[in-house]
Parts: structure tokens; C-alpha cells; sequence
């Protein structure tokens, strides 16, 4: 279905039975999202809200819940769309097969953004931001933000929608110290083309004109979540995957998604910030308040009926999982052409996506030599820290395997290989002091952290324990040791007090296992924590806690380690702490009493009623 509007694809989702409308008056302080979280969880249908309290318009969510539901909406598409991203990694194939490609051919007419002077029906009414559904997720959030913004800039030295950036950086319409419908806040991180566009801006002294559109073709929110290279514009995959030219116009000098449901228009000034935050966010815990860039808001349009979408993001999976697999369906073959001799790369969801980046390479440097050791893959490993939004992962694992069998995507057997493979005194290589994902706190300050990769080929060295080590039990502030998976255990210690004291506690931990390596061949991981049995009791919990709790360079330590040469590596098992820290954000827990209001909407008689 090519659908002109948000609503048109609602209606398509509730005759297919996969939308529920919710018809009880629901407050959008906590209870919509709460909702959302609910439905989310029981991998239910989109949702339509109705009657939201203190706002006259419908709001929207679920939309993109499950992969399923994503391929639906676009499934007249998703094929042409491939078909273009295959041909553009192999053009000569277009010209073998001239006929065969014909329908990629005429799906990139589509392309083309259509300026449409005339139609404006997102200017039906001009509103104010209080007017909006003022929807706060999370009980420690700063007040509303839109979490599905599609937010708009030009490059001010190449203006025009065909050098634009469309990302999704998302807004707070209220709280902390914005002026009341005249203020909003703009969150956006590294490695995001808005930053670009608004240093140019800066350069010459003139404010940055941003428009933000919300709802309009379910294309429309995706190709703002699209990692797309510099200089290409989101509007033209927006046409293309939505089957539909992207339709636009201009107003005061403002670009305007004539199919939005909503625009909000507005400039960001030189040296204008204010304290954003806190919120949320999908690592699972809150991103604390920073000042971000203001944006004064000029005007709010909503179109006629308009329907506000959003989402909710917390600890993984949530909604924005559903955006990455699709993502990966559509732009998987693309991503072996980018960096040469990978062949696949998994920014795993459980530990918050860019935390932990799970990578396949290959291994051709030296095929004349049977020794078989990491060598490309640090080439690979390399160019992959300095691309695009990859090069935000923290913890990189990379592979490769000469049967071309192993699979990024499959978590737990890939990370097995790895670990019984990896020589822990060669194959761990940090990159200290550099910048990391502005939502991982584990780090030394904003953006600021520490990376390692991890890699591993060839015939494996150590056979895994499927159990736990008898050594293990009974040390001294080590307490409650339980197997992860194979290879991995996980130990309770005391709390993280300050790394002078760590220094103590890994000595201590190296003084009774230092002549015990011998009994832990088969450990090659051993994660310090708060509570072994939780993260023990599965592979989400496992990942989730070691990988977003942990600044590689402050936080790895091992069991008779050593440098040589200013190479780190150690003799035992690899020790990764992942104790709380002082300085780490609180992740983000429902509120009870909330969870109890809203049972009336899943309660016989509920617009919710047969949800689980």
C-alpha cells in the first residue's frame, strides 16, 4: 500500500485486524506510555488513542511494534527497494538485466521530492505546543517529548531539500526552564548530520531553521532513522519506500512536509542553550539533563483530524528494536560494499545497540602461512570505529570464519566462537580517551569513553566450561559465582565504592586465582557485578549488564595480567566490571501506581480487554 497520510495506513492496519482503538480517556503523563510498554511487551497491535486528556487531537503508537507488522506496511515496496540498494552495489547487474530490473527503474521515479505549493493540508490550522499531546514516559523525565519527530535542516552553503538531513533527534516541548509555547529543547548526538549543518550556520552568525514534522506516511518516519551517507537526502528514500514522491513546500522560509500531520517550525540560535532532559532513553536507563541547543519556536501547524504518533523507548527490546530489524532487512546487503572484507556487522539490541557491535570478516592477508591469527580483522575492525554510526560502538567482537558459517546475528553461537577462539594476552586492543555514544554514561564524562575490539580466528584454544569452577566458590569479597553461558561467569561482589578501591578488589581477586589458572582454561570471561543471579538468569540480562555498565579502559581487568610493550593482555580469564557506578545514570523502572491505574483499559470491558 502506498499510503498518502498516517491515517490511511491506520485504517489498512485495523481492517487487517493488527490496530486497536482505545476509546477511555487516557492521560498522557505516564499512563499512554505505560500502555504502549504493556501492549509492546504481549507483541500486540498498533494503538490508537482517542481521547487523550487535554488535547483535542488522536495520538498514535505501536506502529512499528514488530518486524512482522513493519514488512506489512510497506510490503508493496520493501522488494523495489531492495532491488535499488542491490543495483547500486552492483550496477553492471542493471545493464545485464535490463527487464528484470525495470520495476527498480520506475520505483526510483519515486524518488524525486515533489514541491507542492498548492496542497497544504498540514496547514489546516495553526496551534500551539501546548495544544499537543504532552506525552511524559518516564516518571523522572524532564516533562513531554516527542520521541518520532522528523526533524528537518538545510545545509546553509547548499540550500535546498535535495542537500537537507532529515533525522530523528528527539524534542522536549516543556519543563525544566522552556518558556511555555515559545521554547523547546533539541537533543541530538555524535555523528548526526544536523551537526553539520547547524556548524555551518554558526560559522556566519545566523540561527539554524529547523521544522519538525510529525506523523504524515509511515515512510516519512522511517527515513529519518535511516543511516543514509552524508549529502544524501532522507526525502528521496522516503519516496521510494513509501511509493509516493515526498511533498513539500516552503513558508517563511521554513520547509513544510505538506503530508505531516504536524510541523513545528522554529531556529536554533548561535551559542543558545538550555538544559535538556532528563529522559528515558533505550539503553534503559535515563539520560541526564545537558544543555542541548534551543529552538524558538515560530509556528504549529496540525493538519485537519491530525494524528500525533510516538513511541516509547526504555531498556531493550522496545518499539525502536522492530526500526534496526527492518533497517537491517532493507540495507543488510549494502553494508559488505561500505567497508571492504566485512561481510556482516550486529549492533545487538539487548545491550542498547551501541554498547555492544558484533562484526564477521574476513581473513586474506596471509593464506601462504598456516599460522592463523587476527590481521585483517583489525584492518576491518579499524575502518569500522570510523564509520558513520558504527564507529559509536563501545565493545566490538569481530570474527571470521573460513566456512563462512558463523552468523553476527545469532548472539549466543557467535560469542561462543569468539571466546573459544580469542587469545586473550593478543587479540584485546583498547582505544583510550576517544568519543562514545552520548547516551552511554559508563564512560568519563559526555561523549567521552573508552572502545576495545575483541577479536578472534582460527582452530579454538580453550574447550568452555559448562559449569562453574570449583575454584570459584568460597573467595574472599567474591561471593555467588553462576554460569552465564558457556565460558562466561558471573560473581557478586560488594559495591562499586572508587576505582582506588577496585585496584585493591582486583588484586585481591588475582592474589587467590593467580595459581589457579590451570582450573579456569575453560573461563574466558568473568563478569564483577551486583547481582550474579540476575544477570545469570539469561542472555538479555547478561548483555544488558555487562556491556552498558562497563568503561573498557577503567572497568576490564584480568586475572595475571600484564603489558607488554604497552599491549594489554592477561594469562586467566578476561574480568569485566559491571557494577553500578556513582557516576552511571539510574536506568529507567515503571511506576507501580501507574501500572495499577491503567488496568481498567486491559480489564473485561476494556478497549484492551484481550491483550495479555
Amino acid at each position: 500500500m502506498n499510503y498518502p497520510s498516517l491515517e490511511a495506513c491506520l485504517i489498512d492496519l485495523e481492517k487487517n485486524g493488527q490496530l486497536v482503538r482505545i476509546k477511555e480517556e487516557v492521560d498522557p503523563y505516564l499512563e499512554m506510555a505505560a500502555i504502549h510498554l504493556r501492549v509492546y511487551e504481549a507483541k500486540g497491535p498498533a494503538l490508537l488513542f482517542e481521547n487523550v486528556k487535554g488535547s483535542k487531537f488522536r495520538a498514535a503508537s505501536n506502529i512499528f511494534g514488530t518486524l512482522e507488522r513493519s514488512k506489512f506496511i510497506f510490503r508493496d515496496t520493501i522488494a523495489s527497494v531492495q532491488q535499488l540498494i542491490e543495483l547500486k552495489n552492483d550496477p553492471i547487474k542493471a545493464i545485464k538485466s535490463p527487464l528484470q530490473n525495470a520495476s527498480a527503474a520506475l520505483a526510483a521515479l519515486k524518488a524525486l521530492p515533489l514541491k507542492n505549493p498548492w496542497s497544504k493540508p498540514v496547514m489546516y490550522e495553526e496551534i500551539k505546543i501546548s495544544d499537543l499531546p504532552l506525552i511524559q514516559h518516564w516518571p523522572m523525565d524532564g516533562g513531554a517529548f516527542v520521541t518520532l519527530p522528523q526533524v528537518y535542516t538545510e545545509d546553509i552553503d547548499q540550500p535546498g531539500i535535495m542537500k537537507s538531513n532529515l533525522g530523528m533527534y528527539r524534542i522536549q516541548l516543556n519543563g525544566n526552564d522552556y518558556i511555555k509555547d515559545k521554547e523547546i529543547g533539541l537533543h541530538y548526538q555524535l555523528h548526526r548530520g544536523i551537526g553539520v549543518h547547524q556548524t555551518k550556520a554558526n560559522a556566519k552568525g545566523q540561527p539554524l531553521k529547523v521544522s519538525c514534522f510529525v506523523g504524515g506516511p509511515p515512510s516519512h518516519t522511517l527515513s529519518a532513522v535511516m543511516p543514509l551517507p552524508e549529502g544524501i537526502s532522507e526525502m528521496t528514500f522516503a519516496g521510494v519506500l513509501g511509493g509516493r514522491r515526498f511533498r513539500y513546500t516552503y513558508e517563511d522560509g521554513f520547509c513544510i512536509s505538506t503530508d505531516a500531520d504536524f510541523v513545528i517550525t522554529g531556529e536554533v540560535y548561535p551559542g543558545e542553550n538550555k538544559p535538556e532532559g532528563p529522559f528515558g532513553d533505550h539503553l534503559g536507563y535515563y539520560s541526564l539533563q545537558h544543555d542541548f541547543p534551543l529552538m524558538k519556536v515560530h509556528k504549529v501547524y496540525a493538519k485537519k483530524n491530525a494524528i500525533w504518533s510516538f513511541t516509547v523507548v526504555g531498556r531493550p527490546p522496545q518499539e525502536d528494536t522492530s526500526f534496526g530489524e527492518l533497517i537491517h532487512e532493507i540495507t543488510g546487503a549494502a553494508i559488505p560494499q561500505e567497508v571492504p572484507g566485512l561481510k556482516e556487522v550486529h549492533a545487538v539490541d539487548a545491550a542498547g545497540v551501541h554498547p555492544l557491535l558484533l562484526a564477521v570478516g574476513s581473513e586474506r592477508y596471509t593464506p601462504y602461512t598456516p599460522t592463523k591469527q587476527p590481521a585483517e580483522l583489525l584492518t576491518i575492525a579499524n575502518h569500522v570505529l570510523g564509520t558513520g554510526q558504527l564507529s559509536l560502538a563501545k565493545f566490538l567482537f569481530i570474527a571470521a570464519d573460513d566456512t563462512n558459517q558463523l552468523k553476527a546475528h545469532h548472539v549466543f553461537d557467535f560469542m561462543k566462537y569468539v571466546l573459544e577462539r580469542i587469545n586473550l594476552q593478543r587479540d584485546i586492543h583498547f582505544h583510550t580517551n576517544t568519543t562514545i555514544d552520548t547516551l552511554d554514561y559508563s564512560g568519563t564524562g559526555l561523549n567521552t569513553g573508552s572502545k576495545v575490539v575483541l577479536a578472534a580466528y582460527g582452530a579454538p584454544i580453550r574447550e568452555l566450561s559448562t559449569e562453574v569452577p570449583t575454584v570459584l566458590n568460597g573467595l574472599i569479597q567474591f561471593e555467588n559465582p553462576k554460569l552465564v553461558m558457556p565460558g562466561v561467569v558471573a560473581i557478586k561482589t560488594k559495591p562499586f565504592a572508587d576505582y582506588t578501591t577496585v585496584k585493591e578488589e582486583m588484586k585481591m581477586l588475582n592474589y587467590q586465582l593467580h595459581d589457579a589458572i590451570d582450573q579456569l582454561k575453560g573461563v574466558a570471561i568473568i563478569v564483577v557485578c551486583d547481582d550474579a543471579d540476575f544477570v545469570a538468569a539469561n542472555m538479555r540480562n547478561y548483555l544488558w549488564v555487562t556491556y552498558t555498565r562497563c568503561n573498557p579502559s577503567h572497568d576490564m581487568h584480568g586475572i595475571k595480567e600484564s603489558f607488554v610493550n604497552k599491549h594489554w593482555g592477561c594469562e586467566g580469564p578476561l574480568v569485566i566490571d559491571a557494577r553500578i557506578k556513582p557516576h552511571h545514570a539510574p536506568p529507567v523502572e515503571k511506576d507501580p501506581a501507574v501500572e495499577k491505574r491503567i488496568d481498567r483499559i486491559f480489564a473485561k470491558g476494556g478497549s484492551l480487554q484481550n491483550i495479555a
